[in-house]
């Protein structure tokens, strides 16, 4: 999730740029660039590594002119570094490009173009677009993008400026944020209002497959086949901080709301919308390799330790081979069973947590094959491991993991398919049947999103209590321990998720009437055994708040409350489970009043012991 800024006008573009960069930081820190069209060429200044680095390699020659693009990058293809940085160019330099997205198609795409005698310059999907563009080229840029954009698969918001249409942007969208700044003789296009809201708050919202064309004083927006299309302004009332936050009152708000998108992202060029087949390139794994795993050993901290416990039931239950999950910092100090049969998969969501690290470099040691799952390009988990596959969740700004625990887990998902399908341990209707709940599980996100007002009530009754209960039985067992993990984190409330079969093992003993038990208690085949664990909490006094599916009507016999979620299958409901338990631990939180987004003595990503 990368964040983007273009700016015509009849003022200065660099220093606005750059500010809007400042702006849209959180959405990308590894490198960044600017393009200014100046003395009738384009300039293009960049630098890897935060926005400082940019500024100290303009400040002293600083580009002039009233139009131009900038780019704060979040990596997807292509390592950190001067040439995977945006703006990216075509041929003749005459066309920039900046993009917040996704390509699928790009290696289809530059295969075609090196074959009509293109020259690639990055490791990047986007560099695709800017000689794409160059292709259709003939006068009319937004022309040009429109067909471009036909050819492109995937999510994108892109701006482009061209040397031979000096008073014009064009910008594109796809299922990535694109909004147009309208000011007093000048124009903005940007990924978030927040990089221009010191110059303009009357906004035009960008609508997919949309291709909109901005001069200083105008805007016109087309569909791809051309045709003109009204669009009417509306006016923020958001203030800066806010805005960067897309609206929302926290970061981590706005991140479980972008889970549905994240989730889509993950599953991109792995499970296409045919269905047929799950594709792991990035997995590095040849069939016999996959067919001589003998045992696979989890490696993870925390957020992603739960993940782990859920990719363990799937990779077994589909897959036949035994998973062993380890807590990271207790691998690196015993001597595991570890040998050239073992496979590893390391998962964090920065790929720079010390002990996920160390216990990598052990699994290795001892002749493991590795993957990392990982959210950050080029983190030293990926450059260590044999296959990395990334999440492609974009930045998380608040410290407690929300869209990496959903995407990590999809990733999951996806290898136990994939092994699964190599192996020949899954008949394909099987096969087939959970290819298409995967597909289905955004949009079953963006339901729970759409109205979790019991969530919210449940919070302004329970958030004064002294503590929580998370119980649940089989794969949600690893739902039971994030949702808790949640409530600790940001809430400061003690809490504990328990595989519900052990309530009578000891944790019965805390239910009292101040202490509330959240019961995981979607369909599965232990159904009717969590319905007996909640008789179990009712008749001591306690409350109990049941996450159940949509149409369960039995529920209601049981739990003081209910907050629903859609139907998929048991084995990937901890997708759906997570968002409500998110909630819950937010919104308590925000009852509780304490820094939610940067919950006191913990630290976004763990690189010391």
């Amino acid at each position: 999730m990368c964040g983007i800024v273009g700016y015509i006008g009849k003022n200065e573009a660099w220093p606005i740029l750059l500010e809007g960069l400042k702006r849209l930081e959180y959405r990308g820190y590894d490198s960044a660039g600017l393009a200014v069209l100046s003395n009738g060429a384009i300039d293009v200044r960049k630098a890897v590594g935060k926005l400082k680095a940019l500024e100290a390699c303009i400040k002293d020659n600083p580009p002039a002119g009233s139009v131009g693009v900038g780019h704060t990058r979040w990596a997807t293809h292509g390592r950190p570094s001067d040439e995977n940085a945006h703006p990216h160019t075509d041929c003749s330099g005459r066309i920039t490009v900046v993009h917040n997205g996704i390509i699928e198609n790009y290696l289809e795409l530059r295969t075609e173009l090196e074959g009509r005698g293109h020259k690639f310059t990055s490791e990047t999907d986007t560099e695709v677009a800017a000689h794409l563009i160059e292709e259709y080229y003939a006068g009319d840029l937004a022309s040009a993008v429109r067909e471009a954009a036909k050819k492109l698969d995937g999510s994108f918001a892109l701006v482009v400026m061209a040397q031979d249409e000096p008073r014009c942007l064009v910008g594109a969208r796809r299922h990535s944020p694109l909004v147009v700044g309208l000011g007093d003789g000048e124009t903005f296009l940007a990924s978030d209002v927040s990089a221009f809201l010191r110059y303009t708050r009357r906004v035009i919202y960008v609508d997919d497959d949309i291709v909109v064309s901005v001069g200083s004083s105008d805007v016109r927006l087309f569909d791809l086949d051309g045709a003109e299309v009204e669009k009417a302004a509306e006016t923020v009332d958001w203030d800066a901080a806010m805005a960067e936050r897309g609206g929302y009152d926290h970061f981590m708000l706005k991140e479980i709301h972008e889970q549905p998108r994240a989730l889509r992202d993950t599953m991109r060029g792995r499970l296409n919308p045919d269905l047929a087949r799950i594709e792991l390139p990035g997995i590095n794994l040849s069939e016999e390799d996959i067919r001589r795993i003998e045992r696979i050993v989890m490696i993870a901290c925390g957020t992603a330790y739960h993940a782990s416990i859920a990719g363990k039931y799937a990779i077994e239950e589909l897959c036949r081979i035994p998973v062993e999950v380890d807590v990271a910092s207790e691998l690196r100090y015993r001597d595991p069973i570890i040998d050239e049969r073992t496979l590893a998969i390391v998962i964090s969501q920065s790929g720079e947590t010390i002990d996920t690290i160390v216990g990598l470099r052990e699994a290795k040691r001892k002749g493991a094959k590795a993957v990392a799952v990982t959210n950050v390009v080029g983190s030293l988990a990926a450059r260590e491991s044999d296959g990395v596959l990334y999440t492609y969740a974009g930045p998380e700004i608040a410290v407690a993991s929300t869209k990496a625990y959903t995407t990590q887990l999809m990733v999951l998902y996806l290898i136990a398919l994939y092994l699964a399908q190599v192996r020949g341990t899954i008949d394909e209707s099987r096969a087939a049947a959970l290819r298409a709940a995967l597909w289905e599980l955004p949009g079953q996100a963006e339901v729970i999103l759409n109205d979790y007002s019991e969530v919210v009530k449940a919070a302004e009754r329970y958030y004064c209590f002294n503590g929580f209960l998370y119980m649940a039985r089989g794969i949600n067992l690893a739902s039971a321990l994030e949702g808790a993990l949640k409530m600790k984190e940001i809430a400061y409330i003690h809490a504990e998720g328990y595989a519900a079969g052990e309530m009578k093992h000891g944790p019965i003993a805390m239910i009292d009437p101040t202490f509330v038990t959240i019961a995981i208690a979607v369909q599965s085949k232990t159904y009717d055994k969590i319905l007996n664990n909640i008789k179990e909490v009712k008749a001591r006094s306690g409350e109990v708040i049941a996450v159940a599916n949509t149409h369960d009507e039995t529920i209601t016999n049981y739990a003081d409350r209910v907050i629903r979620v859609p139907q998929t299958e048991e084995l990937l409901s901890p997708v759906l489970v997570a968002i409500p338990l998110q909630l819950m631990a937010y919104y308590v939180a925000c009852n509780r009043s304490p820094n939610v987004d940067q919950p006191r003595n913990l630290a976004k990503t763990v690189t010391v012991e």
